[in-house]
C-alpha cells in the first residue's frame, strides 16, 4: 500500500538525510551539534505522526506548529555546521532547501486548518 501523505512521506525522508548526516557528522568527532540537530530533524517527522492521530483539530494543529518549530530550529543547525565548515556548501543548500519544502508544507496545512475552523 502507498502512503498518500505528503507531509509524513517528505518529514521522514528528511528525518533519514538527518540520520546519516549524524553518522557522517560523529565520525569527524562532532558531537554537540550533531546531537542537536539529529534531536530536531527527526522530530518533525514525529510530530507530524502524532498530529496524524490527533484528538482534536486543536491538537493537530498544536502538533504541526510544533513540527514547524522543530524545522525552524533544524534550519539554524544547519547554518551552523555550515559555517564551521562541517557539512560542505552544497550539502547545506540541499538540506536547507528540502527544510523550507518542509516548513512551507507545514505552514500551510495549519493555515487550512485553521481557516476550516473558523
Amino acid at each position: 500500500m502507498v502512503d498518500s501523505n505528503v507531509i509524513k512521506q517528505k518529514s521522514k525522508a528528511f528525518a533519514l538525510r538527518i540520520i546519516n548526516m549524524y553518522k557522517y557528522l560523529s565520525q569527524k568527532n562532532e558531537f554537540v551539534m550533531s546531537k542537536q540537530i539529529l534531536r530536531s530533524g527527526t522530530s518533525i517527522g514525529a510530530n507530524v505522526a502524532e498530529a496524524i492521530r490527533a484528538e482534536s483539530s486543536a491538537d493537530f494543529i498544536h502538533k504541526l506548529s510544533i513540527s514547524r518549530k522543530e524545522a525552524e530550529e533544524t534550519l539554524y543547525w544547519l547554518e551552523l555546521l555550515c559555517e564551521t565548515d562541517y557539512i560542505d556548501k552544497e550539502v547545506f543548500v540541499s538540506m536547507q532547501s528540502d527544510c523550507d519544502e518542509l516548513l512551507r508544507i507545514l505552514t500551510s496545512i495549519i493555515l487550512s486548518k485553521k481557516d476550516n475552523n473558523d
